[in-house]
């Protein structure tokens, strides 16, 4: 089936109610607090602002949400079954259609989700004390810095100590980075509050280049929207953390290596292999507080495997996502966020058919309020006080066209942190009376 215009797309089925119910609902009462301009036509952007229309927000964010979903559960039978080697094209699962409803209980979906719901409750200000109190309240299975990490609250120790690596071993792993496409998709255009998210979201679990992998990740999401050359959108990750972090090194050696062999993704394979998983300058902290195994799960190399499937992938979905499953190690959760970024780029109306037919809207994610409707419809709500929240515009016409107009700014990426020489931790400790929050509402 041939793909529909975009603007078709939000005029039919279930997009178009949720379209409506935006309009009427949240649109209606951003104009009432935020005074949103009328005019006809709507004015154009200054050199300082870029801008993006209701409907293209919409149709990019929703493919976000889907590349997550397919990529996840498309790599989920090859997770950690081969670490430290290429999976073979024979070991590639076949994709099917129906694998997308699959990812609603899928734990690279369901912690995001909860952060979501954490802003959404609080406001854009939750503090990382609260949203660590909403994430020790689920019940859901976590692994490593995020199992450790809500062991942490439970315990008392707040963020960011809950993240620190003096509490959890765990600080470098790759948790926040799976769940940092949130923070992109909420702020498109809009690095630095990436950045902020991912401080406050990030250190609930992880700590240095735990915390990096997921800014890098929400800064390619924000750059996604308005960027399609991949190189350029991975630069602007970059620019949303430190020049000085191992992260940060890493995405360059594989920009680099990609450039000088651009046909030949397994020898830039072998070198990311070769100096960040053998070479323990490289692990530093895994090698001295965890065990071997632990190296599987770092963020860095498992951003590199991103960095890869999209490189490689030629803006191509299928081969984006083979590739970044066929580097390896977590193998479900790096081709779920090259998806998504290159989703994002491509929109929902321009997507395969496949990967998005079967799709159950009215599915609820493990552990949210959420369907996918009630998700676009929250994220859509909170990017919009995200944007007056950064001094942008919110432009209805009176043909009932919405505009938004955003602010271009600067990354300011924070101050730089390494786990294995940590900053002293901050004694940050929850009352008796926060930790009995934490099932109230399950009693």
């Amino acid at each position: 089936m041939a793909d529909r215009r975009a603007d078709d797309f939000m005029k039919s089925g279930w997009q178009r109610h949720i379209y409506q119910d935006i309009s009427s609902v949240w649109v209606i009462g951003l104009i009432t607090a935020f005074s949103i301009f009328l005019s006809t036509p709507g004015p154009a952007a200054n050199p300082q602002e870029q801008l993006i229309s209701s409907d293209d927000y919409l149709n990019k964010m929703q493919a976000g949400w889907i590349g997550q979903m397919i990529g996840a559960e498309w790599g989920l039978p090859t997770e950690y079954k081969f670490k430290g080697r290429i999976i073979p094209m024979r070991s590639v699962p076949e994709f099917e259609p129906s694998m997308i409803n699959k990812a609603f209980i899928n734990d690279d979906l369901y912690v995001e989700l909860t952060y979501l719901r954490s802003l959404e409750t609080h406001g854009l200000d939750v503090s990382a004390r609260q949203a660590g109190l909403d994430l020790a309240g689920t019940y859901y299975k976590l692994w490593h810095a995020n199992d450790i990490g809500r062991r942490n609250v439970r315990s008392s120790i707040a963020p960011p100590d809950s993240g620190h690596p003096r509490f959890n071993k765990h600080a470098d792993d790759i948790d926040y980075q799976i769940e940092a496409d949130f923070s992109g998709l909420i702020s498109p255009g809009l690095p630095n509050s990436v950045i902020q998210l991912g401080q406050r979201f990030g250190s609930i679990t992880n700590y240095g280049d735990g915390i990096y992998g997921g800014q890098f990740i929400g800064g390619m999401y924000a750059a996604a929207f308005f960027e399609t050359d991949i190189q350029k959108i991975i630069e602007a990750g970059l620019k949303c953390i430190p020049h000085a972090s191992q992260y940060h090194e890493c995405i360059r050696d594989v920009l680099t290596w990609y450039r000088q062999q651009p046909d030949n993704w397994l020898k830039t394979w072998r070198l990311i292999n070769e100096k960040y998983y053998l070479n323990p300058n490289y692990r530093r902290f895994s090698c001295e507080r965890l065990p071997k195994s632990s190296r599987d799960v770092d963020a860095k190399i498992n951003g590199a495997y991103v960095v890869m499937g999209l490189l490689y992938g030629n803006r191509d979905p299928d081969k984006t996502i083979i590739i970044a499953m066929r580097c390896g190690q977590d193998s479900d959760c790096n081709p779920s966020t090259a998806a998504g970024i290159l989703f994002t780029t491509l929109g929902f109306s321009g997507l395969p058919e496949r990967f998005k037919a079967n799709l159950n809207t009215k599915k609820k994610f493990m552990g949210s309020p959420y369907n996918f409707q009630k998700l676009v419809a929250v994220c859509e709500k909170l990017f919009q006080q995200n944007l007056i929240r950064c001094q942008g515009r919110i432009v209805k016409t009176e043909k009932g066209t919405i505009t938004y107009f955003i602010p271009i700014r600067l990354p300011q990426p924070g101050p730089l942190k390494q786990s294995w020489i940590p900053d002293p931790p901050q004694n940050c400790r929850y009352s008796y009376d926060e930790l009995s929050q934490i099932f109230a509402d399950k009693k």
